[in-house]
């Protein structure tokens, strides 16, 4: 067996929903947090193989069990997903490997290996009935999620039945009316306003890991790429996605700065970011498309930088409101440096792998539009000054006094600095993503460029 032939995906998707069953029976927290490690460790070298394989050989489809029982592949690489399914899985692995002590006890392992193998498969999805499948199962962990910590579900699962809706119509559909409701359902999982409350609820309620994992890729933007834009749908569905990704991202970026609560905080930054990311495919040239999808994967790893570090200061002093400066810096010097690292890397700043991202996603909508150009420098800025506020209000201002040593441990330094290394690198050496990201917009705009010329015909 050569390593194109085996079924890497369809493992990578097993391994997690194995590791579900096997730690449920665990009762330790301690021995089940020690196994969720070896289960994403594993799942991430699988998808690393798979990219691998994919690499050698684009063409070639390995047969598995899946594909012959339905009878076609259901996952699958290709130039836009090949590097975003590692990279899910890494997220996965390192917020297992980021959870301290203090909150394995709540932090349910099961339910972050079963989110792994949804959001894996989801990511490796190319066809539209498939992707619309794992879309909808995606919505079970959160809601798990809520329920075991007895918080009100009313609002995620208004939102997110508004989404399945919207969704089954846009399938069943078809011509305009299809790719009307199929931009509705991406708006609704991406968090546009004013169908943002759910993210917002998610975050106050839910665990934050997982939260940051069901919001923090951006799924709809992906969601986005599969289901509208190789479609032939009208140029005014892309554009109202893009309009209304834009007020988004402007109104969640004002609101983060004003925010007095972290959770808040990082949730209307995520949404701001996401809007972001989303304008970039409304403009669908291959320099604006380039930039949108550097930034993604830019704002993914940064974003969920700056949530595994409050993560890691709620286990330590709880929840963390922003009404007055608590001067953590004395506490965790690690802490406070991650935090700001990551926090400029979500805005671009020089040496961060967003830096080249935003320029490109700036100077892409300049070129179609200098109004949505500035809007986007605008919310950019935004960003910026509610990150540099939230450093400020947590690490300055005075200096925190403790009887115990509230030092950032091994794991969750591993953690941190591992997602920061992939900052720098790309920073420093921002061609590898470029490049990629670069080949990945030329194949999404093709697929447009066919389906255009087919429905022509």
């Amino acid at each position: 067996m050569t390593l194109l032939s085996v079924p890497w995906l369809e493992l990578a998707v097993a391994l997690p929903l194995f590791g579900a069953i096997v730690i449920g029976r665990i009762r330790d927290p301690i021995i089940s947090s020690n196994w969720s490690m070896a289960f994403t460790a594993t799942t991430f070298a699988l998808c690393l193989a798979a990219w691998a394989a994919f690499s050698i050989d684009p063409t070639a489809v390995p047969v598995s069990g899946l594909t012959l029982l339905i009878g076609r592949p259901v996952l699958m690489l290709d130039q836009l997903n090949a590097p975003l399914v590692p990279g899910i899985a890494l997220l996965h692995f390192l917020t297992g490997l980021g959870t301290a002590r203090t909150k394995m006890a709540r932090f349910s392992i099961s339910r972050l290996l079963l989110g792994a193998a949804i959001r894996i498969a989801t990511f490796a999805c190319v066809e539209p009935i498939d992707l619309c499948v794992l879309l909808m199962l995606g919505i079970i962990p959160p809601y798990l999620d809520l329920r075991a910590r007895k918080k009100p579900t009313g609002v995620y699962l208004f939102h997110m039945g508004l989404f399945v809706v919207l969704l089954i119509g846009g399938l069943v559909a078809s011509g305009t009316l299809a790719a009307t409701l199929m931009m509705g359902a991406v708006l609704v999982r991406s968090g546009t306003v004013p169908l943002h409350v759910w993210i917002r609820d998610l975050f106050e309620n839910a665990s934050l890991g997982t939260s940051l994992l069901t919001v923090a890729p951006i799924v709809g933007m992906y969601a986005a790429l599969r289901l509208v834009l190789p479609a032939a749908s009208p140029d005014w569905v892309l554009q109202g996605i893009g309009m209304a990704s834009l007020v988004t991202a402007i109104y969640a970026a004002g609101m983060a700065v004003v925010q007095n609560d972290s959770r808040r905080f990082l949730a209307y930054l995520v949404i701001s970011h996401a809007g972001l990311v989303m304008v970039g495919m409304e403009l669908h040239t291959v320099i604006s498309l380039t930039g949108a999808l550097s930034l993604w994967a830019s704002v993914v790893i940064s974003l969920m930088g700056v949530g595994l570090t409050l993560r890691s200061l709620e286990a330590r002093f709880d929840r963390l409101p922003l009404t007055e400066f608590r001067g953590l810096y004395s506490a965790s010097p690690v802490h406070a440096i991650i935090f700001l690292l990551t926090g400029l890397a979500t805005v671009g700043f020089p040496g961060t792998s967003g830096f080249l991202a935003i320029e490109l996603l700036i100077d892409g909508a300049l070129s179609a539009n200098p109004l949505v150009g500035v809007a986007v420098v605008i919310a950019t800025a935004l960003n910026g000054v509610a990150v540099v506020r939230a450093y400020f209000v947590l690490f300055t201002g005075t200096r925190h006094v403790s009887g115990v040593p509230l030092g950032i441990t091994i794991r969750e330094r591993v953690a941190v600095y591992i997602l920061s290394a992939f900052i720098l690198i790309g920073g420093f050496f921002p061609q590898i993503l470029i490049d990629n990201r670069y080949h990945a917009a030329e194949h999404v705009l093709a697929q447009r460029n066919a389906s255009d010329a087919n429905h022509t015909e």
